[in-house]
Formats: structure tokens, C-alpha cells, sequence
């Protein structure tokens, strides 16, 4: 369990650098080249036609409704792994990251909505503070809180996916438009295929890509958000593997019994080689097996391109002063900074007097504190729900120097609690 966790903390908090260029990237580009020329390229229109059926994009929907269904994909293997065998399979341990998300996410809707309104256009950007963003997280927590115990690290990461599945909810339920009933029966029928295959063991990788492809296209007409998909299909990845371990292990030893020692043996032996390559592959659930291939993608190319796409933002003062006017930038700031260090902190607090909660071995409160402090960075999802919210250009620019300028600083206080609680004494672990 250790390795894998180390690995992924690696990936995220690398990914979180590349995450970063590509906002820097598109931060210059729509301040050197001006903000028009920058939202001029993103939404240069391409046509994909098959025959009558047509479908018209933009780089920029092509990238947050195309390629982060595969972001979403990860997310959803992420969630189903920590259910499956991660931290959140065990009740007690996962209820203080549960109770932790769910207040990190009802705390900042809640500000939001106390800033802007419950009406109004400005109401509707209330899920925009509700994320926290994985990478950027993992980053601040690998740099700044070496030498805390490991716990806070798994807190986080189980609280930050929990967090992920709040999002998608919040996405699927509250941020879909014009619902199509047809296109929704014909997904459904879709992810009933998807079941029905798994119950007849087909393992081979193609069908699921072509009926996943059509699901995308479904749920696409649909109105719901495609990139739903992504999470669905990661939610019903199985789990476990379809060969154990040990059958890998015997057929290894007589193929090898088989063919040692005989070059012409092994040469018509080759059947016997592919079945152990089955095996061995088989021996991987697919849900590692997707996770560790796409993985990589996700966090070193789709999730940087998104950033390139979508934190373009003219920063002027004359933008900073209407930002800091704005009730939507200042409720998605406040959301993330006093929000989510509130919410998540609080609701943990409830959770131990209470005893529905533990805290991890050699965790406190105040180190907690500081966790939930660096949970306040909610740069990808946030972005992306900021899209959803708003479809008047200066109120997402406006959403986005508030989600910039709030996971700046969240990020800034976050390392700032973490070097300082290194520097405490770990309170001893509490009494179960």
C-alpha cells in the first residue's frame, strides 16, 4: 500500500508543477497578446461529421468536455479505489475525510451565497469554491509539510476525493441545462450494457471503448455534462483482478520447466509464453491497469492543457479593481480561503467530540488545521465549474481572478500553518 501511495503523491505533486506552467503560460499569453486574441483561439470552431450526424466544437470544448472526461476517468478510479481498498473501505477511518469534504464543500457554498445572494445571476457560481484541486494540494503539502506524519497526507488525499465526487454530483445535478429524455434513456441503456458485459467477464478493452464512446455521445445530447462519463465509467471499473496471483506463479514455473534449456522448444513453445503473458496481465485489476496508463496523461498533459485553456485572464487594474468589487470574485475567494479551512477543520472537530471520527496516528488538531488550510486551493475544478456557472464572458473572468487569487492565497496560508506545525511538537495519538 505504501508504494502506490508514494508513487501517486509523486505524480500529483509533479503534475501540480506542470499544472502551474500552463496557467503561467496562459496568464502571459492573454497579457502580452491581449485577452481577445486568447479566447479568439480557444474557441475557433471544427466540424466532426459522420454521415447526417454532426457534431461543432471549439479547441476549448473540445478540451473541457472531451478530453477532461478522461481527467474524470482518474478521478472516478481514484474514488473506487480508496472505497474498494484504500483508506475510506474502513468506516472509522473514512469518516473524518468524509465529514471533512462535506464540510469543505457546504461551508464556502454557504459564504458564497451569503456574499451574492440567493437569487440573481451571481447565485449561480455557488459549486465554484466548493473543490479542491489534487495536484496543486499534494504540491504544497510535499514542499511544505516534510517531517509531518504521513497521515495528514492520506487525510488529505481521501478528503480531496471525496471532495471529487461532491463535484460531480454537484456538476451532474445542479450545473445541467435543457435535459433531453431520449439521449438519457439511451445512455442508461448504455451503462446497462457496460454492466452486462462485466457480469459475462468480457475483458477485452474494445468493447468498452466503443460503447463508451457512444455513451459520451449520448450524454453529450443529453444536456448533462459529458465528462460525467468519465467518472461513471471509472465507478464501475472492477476492482479486482480476473486471475490470482499464485495461477500467475505456476504457469510461470512449467513454462519455464517446459522450455529451459531448449532453443527449439521454445520457439514452438510460444503459445504457452502468451498464455503467461494473459495471465500476468490479468493479474492487474483493470482498475490499476487504467489508472497507471492514464494516469500520467491526466496529470502531465490534459490537466496542464486545461489550464492553458482556461486561466487566461487579463490582470490589469482595471480588472483587479472590478475583481475586488465583484461579489462573485470575492465570494469564490473567501469561499476557498476562510470557507474551506472552516468547514473541513469544524466539521472534523464535530466528528471527534462526537467519536463518529478518529485522527490519524500522530495527527492533531492544529496540524489539521493546516491541511484544511492548504484544501482551500481549488484552481482545476473550480475553473471548470466556473465555465458551467456563467455564459457572459466577464463573469467568468471575473470567477476566474477570484479562483486564482483565493487558491493563491489558500496555497500561501496552507504552506505557511504546514512549515510552522513542523516545527511543533505531534501531540500523541488519541485514545481509541
Amino acid at each position: 500500500m505504501v508504494r502506490p501511495l508514494q508513487s501517486f503523491f509523486h505524480t500529483q505533486a509533479a503534475g501540480g508543477i506542470a499544472i502551474l506552467a500552463g496557467a503561467i503560460v496562459a496568464l502571459l499569453w492573454a497579457n502580452f497578446f491581449g485577452a481577445e486574441a486568447y479566447n479568439d483561439f480557444w474557441h475557433t470552431q471544427f466540424l466532426i461529421q459522420f454521415g447526417a450526424w454532426s457534431l461543432e466544437l471549439d479547441f476549448k470544448h473540445l478540451i473541457n468536455e472531451g478530453l477532461m472526461t478522461i481527467f474524470f476517468l482518474v478521478v472516478g478510479l481514484e474514488i473506487k479505489r480508496e472505497l474498494a481498498t484504500g483508506e475510506l473501505r474502513d468506516p472509522r477511518n473514512a469518516a473524518l475525510p468524509v465529514l471533512g469534504a462535506i464540510g469543505g464543500m457546504v461551508v464556502p457554498a454557504l459564504i458564497y451565497l451569503a456574499i451574492n445572494g440567493g437569487t440573481g445571476v451571481g447565485a449561480r457560481g455557488w459549486g465554484i469554491p466548493m473543490a479542491t484541486d489534487i495536484a496543486f494540494a499534494v504540491g504544497v503539502i510535499s514542499l511544505a509539510g516534510k517531517g509531518l506524519p504521513s497521515g495528514l497526507k492520506l487525510f488529505l488525499l481521501s478528503l480531496a476525493i471525496v471532495d471529487d465526487l461532491g463535484a460531480i454530483l454537484v456538476i451532474a445535478v445542479f450545473y445541467s441545462t435543457d435535459l433531453a429524455l431520449s439521449p438519457l434513456g439511451l445512455a442508461a441503456t448504455l451503462v446497462i450494457a457496460i454492466v452486462v458485459m462485466q457480469r459475462l467477464q468480457v475483458r477485452s478493452m474494445i468493447p468498452y471503448i466503443i460503447i463508451g464512446t457512444a455513451l459520451w455521445l449520448a450524454v453529450q445530447s443529453s444536456g448533462v455534462h459529458a465528462s460525467i462519463v468519465g467518472a461513471l465509467i471509472g465507478l464501475l471499473t472492477p476492482s479486482t483482478p480476473f486471475q490470482r496471483s499464485s495461477a500467475v506463479a505456476n504457469e510461470a514455473r512449467r513454462v519455464a520447466d517446459l522450455t529451459a534449456g531448449d532453443p527449439e522448444r521454445l520457439d514452438s513453445s510460444v503459445g504457452h509464453w502468451a498464455r503467461l503473458w494473459t495471465l500476468s496481465k490479468e493479474s492487474v485489476s483493470p482498475l490499476s491497469r487504467l489508472e497507471f496508463h492514464l494516469h500520467p496523461w491526466s496529470s502531465f498533459v490534459i490537466v496542464p492543457l486545461f489550464a492553458l485553456a482556461n486561466a487566461g485572464v487579463e490582470i490589469s487594474p482595471a480588472s483587479l479593481a472590478e475583481a475586488a468589487s465583484s461579489p462573485i470574485a470575492l465570494g469564490v475567494a473567501a469561499g476557498l480561503v476562510v470557507g474551506k479551512t472552516t468547514g473541513i477543520w469544524l466539521a472534523a472537530w464535530i466528528g471527534l467530540k462526537l467519536k463518529v471520527a478518529r485522527l490519524p496516528t500522530g495527527v492533531n488538531l492544529s496540524n489539521m488545521f493546516a491541511v484544511a488550510a492548504t484544501a482551500g486551493v481549488g484552481f482545476t475544478v473550480s475553473l471548470f465549474v466556473g465555465e458551467l456557472a456563467f455564459t457572459d464572458r466577464t463573469h467568468i473572468e471575473i470567477a476566474r481572478i477570484g479562483t486564482l487569487g483565493g487558491s493563491l492565497i489558500a496555497g500561501v496560508i496552507g504552506a505557511f500553518l504546514l512549515k510552522r506545525a513542523r516545527r511543533s511538537p505531534t501531540a500523541p495519538p488519541p485514545t481509541r
